[in-house]
This record gives structure tokens, C-alpha cells and sequence, in this order.
């Protein structure tokens, strides 16, 4: 109104206050009781800004919403939680489908960022079964994450592969590198062979992992019970040797032990071993963390944890919207990797190796012709 409490002087159409009527207005946070000013003999209708900064929901209980939904409630969950003292829903189902669809688009900018600023000395990448489509078979979601040469742990990718094959595997890393990740060092995966293939089609510079918990289940499953923990005990000392003349040593230790009496232990044991080892010509403190996908598989059973609440969201959408949610979070809370100026120098001096080994690989060969040998001259040859 321009004037203050009783004061008097007001110009013609200026309006003034007559009283105040009272009203009941439904917020997301409950019902609030409020007061408007009657105002009389005003060109313009009086629109009081309070009361429209208090309608509807306010951005605190959308964001609530989705951090609920993020965390595993269910929509129905989330519609009971936010009922007033008369029992009516402040929040609907679908109003809650309607807000948590910004994790859509939290996930749509998070897969197409630029990941040139993460220099990756770790890359880690599986893959988790889920059901995007009504009626037909689980497909693959790969994900990948690494550690980057100054410590810090970053979730890199998460998409679907329709199955851990080569074709999939190989789109899932090209489109890593269109958005500007390098080589890394060290890849790690699981067994699967597509995987396998296009890691070492993507990323021809680094070298490769065998995750140990995998390689460790297969040799269970053709051990007998009874030597198991021998075998074990014998198999985890070669794979966590000081060194890799170390672990050779006590690979032919293990072979000369069990070939005879277990050929397919052993053979297991024998497949892809230099990837098994190849942790071990990194830094001493790092190895524990970079010879096992562990940190996936933990994040998987938080993913499945959360969609186990919500079993029909069924569609790639639905579905890559809360692995994204869950995922994500869990991330958030992973610690780093200590990397000193000592592990500093051994990364840029193992670089330096893997690049020039590289570039040997990649050298065009070049073919000796030898030159035609002149001819000798005799002074019996006629001329």
C-alpha cells in the first residue's frame, strides 16, 4: 500500500485497507491458516506474494522426494510419509513420478560430460544383469569407475550393453573415449571374454587385471573340498607375490604340485596368469585395491538392494534413472587412494614404459631389400 499502520492521506485509487479475511491454504508441507488484507478502492486487484510463494510444493520437499526415492522408498512409500493430520496426500504417486524424473536428467548429463579432466591411472569396469525390457531376459548394464593419478576415486559410466560382448563392450569404451578419457594403466575386469577383447581393442596402451575374486571362485568350482584350502592358501601366495619373477617361481611351484593329480585346477591356474599378476609391477600400497573389482560389486549390491523395493520399473528408463540414483550416492561416499610423490614417480615411469612398448608395437615394419651385388669384372669376360 505504500503507508504505514493508521496512516491517512491516501491519494484517490491508492486503496486501503478494510479489514482481513481468513483462509485455509493447502502447502506440500500441511495446511497453514492464514489472514489476507481486504483492500477496497484499488484500480488493480490486490495479489498478495506471500501466499504465492507458500502455494504448492516447495523446491526443499521435491528435492526430499527424490533423495527418498534415490534411497530406495518406493512412490507409494514416499506418497504415505507426506500426508497431513487429516490423512490427505500433499504429495501423489504421480506427482512423485513426475518429480524424481529429474534424475533422468541427472543421468542424461552425467553420461555425456567430458571426462578429459580425469587423468585415470585404474580403470574398472563389469557389469550388472537387470531386466530393462517386460518379458524378455535380463541384459548387461556395464559400469565403469576409476582412480586418477592424484588418488581420487570417479564413477565414469553407466549404460547398457545388452550383454557383455565384444560389440557392446567396444561401444561402451568408445563412447568413454569421444568424450576424452585416455589410457589408463591398469584395466581390470571379470573373465568375460567380450570384455577382455575390447579392452584390450580400446585401450591398447594399458595393461590388464584379471580381478583375483573371480579367478579365485573359478578355481573353487574344479578344486575338490577336501584340498581347497591348500590350494588357496598356495594360489592367493603366487598371485599376491612380491614380484613378478616372484610369482613365476611359485606358478611352476603350483603346477609341478597339482598337475598330476588336478590337470584342471591347473589349467585354470595357467589361463591368462600374466593378467592375474599384473598388479604387482605397481605401487606396493596400491595393489590391494587395484587387483579385484570389489568396489563395483559392492556398489551393484547397494543398486540391488534399492531395486528390489521397486521390482516393476520395468523399461531402460526407469530402470538406468534409479541405478543412476543409487549408484551415484554410493559413490559419493568412496575414500581415495593415497598416491605420494614416491607412487607419483613409479606411474609416470611405468606410462613411460607402457608408451614405449607401445609405440614398438605400432612401428611400421620395414623390409631389408638387399642390393644387387655388383658385378666383378674379369679380364677373361669379353667386352
Amino acid at each position: 500500500m505504500g503507508r504505514g499502520y493508521y496512516e491517512s492521506g491516501a491519494a484517490p485509487g491508492a486503496g486501503y485497507r478494510n479489514g482481513y479475511r481468513r483462509h485455509r491454504l493447502r502447502t506440500a508441507e500441511g495446511a497453514i491458516e492464514y489472514g489476507v488484507p481486504q483492500v477496497a478502492d484499488r484500480a488493480e486487484t490486490f495479489v498478495s506474494r506471500v501466499r504465492a510463494g507458500l502455494a504448492g510444493r516447495t523446491a526443499e520437499l521435491e528435492q526430499l522426494a527424490v533423495e527418498m526415492y534415490a534411497r530406495g522408498l518406493s512412490t507409494r512409500d514416499i506418497e504415505a510419509a507426506f500426508r497431513d493430520a487429516s490423512g490427505a496426500s500433499v504429495l501423489s504417486r504421480t506427482a512423485v513420478s513426475q518429480v524424481t524424473e529429474r534424475l533422468w536428467q541427472e543421468y542424461e548429463a552425467f553420461a555425456g560430460r567430458d571426462l578429459s579432466e580425469f587423468a585415470v591411472a585404474y580403470f574398472f569396469v563389469d557389469g550388472v544383469a537387470e531386466r530393462l525390457h517386460p518379458g524378455l531376459p535380463r541384459e548387461a548394464v556395464l559400469c565403469a569407475w576409476g582412480i586418477t593419478e592424484d588418488g581420487r576415486k570417479v564413477l565414469l559410466h553407466l549404460a547398457p550393453g545388452t550383454k557383455e560382448d565384444t560389440a557392446s563392450c567396444t561401444a561402451f569404451f568408445e563412447d568413454l573415449k569421444r568424450r576424452g578419457l585416455a589410457d589408463p594403466l591398469l584395466a581390470v575386469t571379470d573373465g568375460a571374454p567380450g570384455l577382455i577383447r575390447a579392452v584390450e581393442t580400446c585401450f591398447p596402451r594399458a595393461l590388464r587385471q584379471r580381478c583375483l575374486v573371480h579367478r579365485m571362485r573359478n578355481l573353487r568350482s574344479k578344486a575338490p573340498e577336501s584340498q581347497w584350502p591348500e590350494i588357496a592358501l598356495r594360489a592367493r601366495g603366487c598371485y599376491e607375490a612380491a614380484s613378478p619373477a616372484l610369482a613365476a617361481v611359485l606358478r611352476d611351484d603350483f603346477v609341478a604340485a597339482y598337475e598330476r593329480d588336478l590337470p584342471a585346477v591347473v589349467q585354470c591356474f595357467r589361463d591368462d596368469f600374466d593378467a592375474c599378476i599384473a598388479h604387482l609391477r605397481f605401487p606396493l600400497r596400491h595393489r590391494r585395491v587395484v587387483r579385484t573389482t570389489n568396489l563395483l560389486e559392492r556398489l551393484f549390491l547397494e543398486e540391488r538392494r534399492r531395486t528390489k523395493i521397486i521390482p516393476h520399473a520395468f523399461g531402460e528408463r526407469p530402470v538406468l534413472k534409479l541405478m543412476y540414483a543409487a549408484v551415484i550416492r554410493a559413490a559419493d561416499r568412496w575414500r581415495g587412494l593415497t598416491v605420494g610423490e614416491f607412487e607419483q614417480r613409479q606411474l609416470r615411469a611405468i606410462r613411460e614404459e607402457l608408451d614405449r612398448a607401445h609405440a614398438e608395437r605400432t612401428r611400421p615394419a620395414v623390409r631389408h631389400i638387399p642390393s644387387a651385388s655388383p658385378s666383378k669384372l674379369s679380364s677373361k669376360a669379353r667386352t
